[in-house]
């Protein structure tokens, strides 16, 4: 009764929901949600979006449009297999949580002197905060001439692979919804949202014959009392770092009768202070990574993609074998792949399959046995019913999904994985309130 309870509410709050609607980049465009987006919502990005993100978030159809301004929830509801040791999160059960996991105020698109910009400030509805989250500004220059293509431009955000184009990277990659109620793997790399909205980066990037794709950027740690003014939460005992951590890029695409493919590789590298500490000198990380996606779309209502990513993080703990570490050198692997087909901007089904794997120290890697070692699948169905093929309903999108993870193996344990299982039903919505007052 408790969980079919949960579901009702659930669905209350779902379908009692005010007008809904498509980011705001589609106000400054005059394009579809469904001409950037595969599934018609983002963030997995089409050809057109990925040119519109390149060129610095600028492109427009000419006419005169309100502020690019979006409202964007994310209503869930989270059961796992079996509950929880304790409550996820204050004011939350050990099962059967209903919340607003997130609102976020967004702008995206055009700011002065050709830069572009987009930018988030989000309500955290677990943790009851608000926090400024993803930013990414952008300033292209077309250096084209005859028949030689070069876009060459300059980035500032606040996470590496934000800025990226392609969503096989961490930031933007599947799932593009998931759980903050349910457990997750306690062990992952730098690239792998470590650093989010901890560190300000600034780098370069340019685009040859629309062919091969490179950036260089220096990400600058940012101070932890200056975090939590933020409301990113830096608590005392967490990692700092040293000096600069430079982010690299390089990405060869190519479209061929339908097709599209891209492989690329990109990495980071940093010094770490564990716990904060700098009196035992500092730990070395380094991560190395490969990527690849596919797309295909064989009919004008078809569209299939297809994802795969390889992250290597190698750690050299001078600093923390002094603390607590046993070893000299640990290592962990993330891999994953997955595949989607979109149905008419509609019906996307996605199915993923993850793992990560690394060294055994019981001293570095958290969990019960002392390894990082986690597998399982993400099955996943997208639905999106409305607001995603008119240029005019700037106004209206929503995306229902209904998402099940599975475990195999969870920070090394094997047996009694499955209690992680977690069935994930969520709505995100996105509303445009300036996009009345647009001027056609």
């Amino acid at each position: 009764m408790k969980i079919l309870g949960s579901i009702a509410l659930f669905c209350a709050i779902v379908w009692g929901s005010p007008a809904l609607a498509i980011p705001a980049f589609a106000q400054q465009t005059g394009q579809p949600c469904s001409q950037c987006h595969v599934g018609a919502f983002g963030p997995q990005l089409k050809p057109y979006g990925r040119d519109f993100k390149v060129f610095g978030y600028v492109n427009g159809d000419g006419k005169n449009h309100a502020p690019p301004v979006a409202i964007i929830g994310l209503i869930s509801l989270t059961k796992t297999q079996a509950p929880q040791s304790s409550p996820p999160a204050a004011h939350f059960a050990d099962n059967d949580n209903v919340a607003l996991d997130e609102l976020n105020v967004l702008y995206g698109g055009k700011l002065v002197a050709g830069a572009g910009a987009f930018a988030e400030v989000t309500y955290d509805g677990v943790a009851r905060s608000f926090t400024i989250d993803n930013l990414d500004v952008k300033r292209a220059f077309d250096l084209s001439s005859g028949d030689r293509d070069l876009l060459v431009g300059l980035d500032f955000n606040n996470r590496p692979t934000v800025q990226d184009l392609w969503n096989s990277t961490p930031t933007w990659g599947f799932p593009y919804n998931s759980s903050n109620l349910a457990p997750k793997p306690a062990n992952v790399t730098l690239l792998d949202g470590t650093l989010a909205q901890r560190v300000l980066g600034l780098g370069v990037y340019g685009l040859w014959n629309d062919l091969i794709y490179a950036e260089l950027t220096a990400y600058a740690p940012v101070n932890n009392q200056l975090l939590n003014r933020l409301g990113v939460a830096s608590p005392a005992g967490a990692d700092s770092y040293d000096g600069l951590l430079p982010y690299w890029r390089l990405a060869v695409q190519h479209d061929f009768g339908g097709h599209y493919i891209e492989a690329g590789a990109f990495g980071i590298s940093g010094r770490r202070f564990p716990g904060g500490d700098q009196s035992a000198g500092v730990d070395h990380i380094q991560d190395v990574a490969l990527d690849a996606t596919y797309q295909y779309a064989p009919a004008a209502k078809h569209f299939i993609s297809a994802h795969a990513t390889w992250i290597h993080e190698t750690d050299t703990l001078d600093a923390s074998r002094v603390v607590s570490a046993t070893r000299a050198h640990d290592h962990l692997d993330t891999m994953r792949a997955d595949i989607s087909y979109s149905y008419d901007d509609t019906w996307t089904p996605s199915f993923q399959v993850f793992k990560s794997f690394g060294s055994s120290d019981p001293l570095f890697f958290a969990g019960a046995t002392g390894r990082p070692d986690s597998q399982g699948y993400i099955a996943e169905l997208a639905f999106v019913p409305f607001g995603k093929n008119s240029p005019k309903s700037f106004i209206s999108n929503v995306r229902f999904t209904l998402q099940w993870v599975g475990y195999t193996r969870f920070d090394g344990v094997g047996r009694g994985a499955s209690n992680n299982n977690t069935l994930y039903l969520s709505t995100r919505f996105a509303i445009a309130p300036f996009s009345g007052l647009v001027n056609r």
